[in-house]
């Protein structure tokens, strides 16, 4: 397969030595789980369970009634405390409702299925995927089932597995494909199936050579699956510049994946898909690298969801908040926690804890125009036009110029000699063109409502009119045929 590369793109440092060796570990579990019901894009689950309920591992406790919703599952036995607001793993600890389990001694163990999924059909993968409430687990959360339906309902050839791990920190994949390969392919297989895709790609960067080693010998026993390895240079994983460099295919401007024929799907997606079809087992799990240099024991573990990130703070060694920066995902397109008493969810691909000899925050300073952000935009878009016009509130200019298809990957930033916060302008100018959309779709609906109103009134003055008339002429009628009776019979007379 020849690859083709993207346009633009950097090569931050990686930082990756002090987790790349370490074999994942698999968290004790904690006294308390605070389980979101909101894991995923879309609408939030709907709680099934109560206060002072029993519950058992994998158990339902947050049902989907939406088409693009994803139901949540209990990641241990216990008993629900509360299904109350609790914070989220956002920038300003936003409340959602959240199932918090009080978690037993004793342990279910999971029940393995009989039956063998490939023996199923398409449509009973896919639900059988929703029923397990996956969603991406690259940090997207789209829902997997209908993110596979759609695919297969628009005839996609080409599933891309994204083994890429282009933020520096994250080791959580490599790792899985290096201890649980088979797995993985057995899990691409099996979406395969539930595509009717024509073939898969395992794509992974080149600086992971243990886990393309181990995949590409997996795949030497299947037909329809192979490895490819590609450069390692970020943003790789990204959805849009990974198809291009192993496709040499490029998403046009408001276009999707699937409109090429493409579909992509994280390793640690495959990898619960495996767990749900083969073991029996929902999505209740995650690995999570924790890391950064205020961390004492690195480690990358596997994680309850559900797991409060200062408990994973308390497990390597942190015991205070004695990090500058508290980061959920990679220093790239990660976000920022307030502090750690928020829980890990399905999305959560690492914890990074930064020292301040890592963070060197700098103050911004005017623009040089060098259009250095220009060169490594992989989206070939103008930074720094984008954020002069969105810092003169010029946000339909800035649109015009693109600003929907910036994927906020920090590069533009990155290189900055200004130091200039261009991603900050990027995600306060698409916020702002949301709420605009929002209240013109809001201003919209109204006037639909005035016009409905003015036509509904209009037809019943048009009907009491009508009513009306017609009593005029039933009225002259019965006077006509008294005045013809009183004639008739005054002749009579």
């Amino acid at each position: 397969m020849k690859l083709s590369g993207f346009r633009g793109g950097i090569h931050p440092q990686e930082r990756k030595e002090r987790t790349e060796q370490l074999p994942i570990v698999r968290l004790p579990m904690p006294k308390r789980l605070y389980v979101p019901l909101q894991q995923h894009i879309g609408e939030p689950a709907v709680a099934r369970v109560t206060a002072g309920q029993r519950v058992k591992r994998g158990e339902l406790i947050g049902g989907s009634v939406e088409w693009l919703s994803a139901p949540v599952h209990a990641p241990a036995d216990g008993t629900v405390v509360a299904v109350s607001e609790f914070a989220s793993p956002h920038p300003a600890a936003l409340p959602v409702t959240t199932a918090i389990i009080e978690v037993s001694d004793k342990q279910t163990p999971w029940t393995v299925p009989d039956e063998d999924p490939f023996g199923l059909s398409p449509e009973e993968l896919a639900l059988r995927i929703r029923q397990a409430g996956i969603v991406g687990m690259g940090g997207a959360t789209f829902p997997s089932a209908v993110k596979l339906d759609l695919a297969r309902k628009q005839g996609v050839d080409t599933l891309i597995i994204n083994g890429g791990e282009c933020e520096p920190y994250l080791t959580c994949d490599d790792r899985l494909m290096r201890e649980r390969g088979q797995q993985i392919v057995t899990g691409v297989a099996l979406m395969l199936r539930c595509l009717e895709a024509r073939r898969a790609v395992i794509v992974v960067e080149d600086n992971k050579a243990e886990a393309l080693a181990t995949l590409r010998e997996l795949c030497l026993s299947q037909d329809h699956i192979k490895t490819v390895s590609v450069p390692t240079r970020y943003p790789q994983g990204s959805q849009k510049q990974m198809i291009q460099s192993v496709l040499g295919r490029e998403i046009p401007a408001g276009a999707h994946a699937t409109d090429l024929g493409v579909v992509m799907h994280n390793v640690a997606t495959a990898y619960a898909v495996y767990e749900a079809l083969v073991d029996g087992k929902p999505l209740v799990s995650r690995i999570v690298t924790v890391g950064g240099g205020a961390i004492p024991s690195p480690a990358n573990l596997e994680v309850p969801l559900g797991t409060l990130v200062e408990d994973l703070l308390a497990y390597c060694g942190l015991e205070d908040e004695s990090y500058e920066r508290l980061l959920v995902g990679g220093p790239m397109m990660g976000q920022w926690l307030p502090h750690g008493r928020v829980p890990v969810i399905k999305g959560s691909s690492g914890i990074i804890a930064l020292s301040e000899a890592e963070t060197r925050v700098e103050m911004p300073r005017p623009c040089i125009r060098c259009s250095r952000c220009v060169g490594v935009c992989p989206s070939g878009l103008l930074p720094l036009e984008l954020a002069s016009r969105i810092r003169k509130e010029q946000f339909v200019a800035a649109s015009a110029l693109g600003l929907e298809d910036c994927i906020a990957c920090g590069s533009c930033a990155y290189v900055c000699p200004s130091k200039i916060p261009l991603v900050q302008y990027f995600h306060y100018g698409k916020g702002q063109l949301q709420a605009r959309q929002a209240q013109q779709k809001k201003i919209d609906k109204t006037a639909d409502l005035a016009s409905s109103k003015e036509q509904r009134l209009a037809l019943i003055e048009a009907q009491k009119a009508a009513a009306a008339a017609q009593r005029k002429r039933e009225a002259a009628a019965k006077a006509a045929l008294a005045s013809a009776a009183t004639a008739t019979q005054n002749e009579g007379d």
